[in-house]
């Protein structure tokens, strides 16, 4: 299994990993409420079988919440007994130049 990266949180925007796949939307709200205001949520669903990719992306109010919540629930069990995975989100600029990026040789 890959491990996931761990990005530094620059911005409110959070990534949510290794979710069970019976999550909602309603339970991270719920469990990320607990450390600060939780703006949006996002469960990020394979267009096809409309069934979650297992990972989410958390909308906090601020950056400072949004760092309490990394210390307060990266790798907390959740759900079945599953760690989350907790980091800042990387900018959208910065997803697409990785898909972009060519092996290197």
């Amino acid at each position: 299994m890959r491990k996931p990266e761990i990005v530094e949180v620059t911005s409110a925007r959070l990534y949510v990993g290794n979710l069970s796949f019976d999550a909602a939307e309603s339970d991270l709200v719920e469990l990320f409420s607990g450390v600060g205001t939780v703006e949006n949520v996002e469960i990020v669903m394979n267009r096809h079988t409309m069934r979650s990719k297992g990972f989410a992306f958390v909308q906090m109010q601020s950056v400072d919440e949004a760092k309490r919540a990394v210390t307060e629930l990266h790798d907390k069990e959740y759900m079945g007994g599953r760690k989350l995975v907790v980091s800042g989100a990387k900018a959208v600029e910065e997803r697409r130049s990785e898909r972009t990026r060519q092996p290197e040789q």
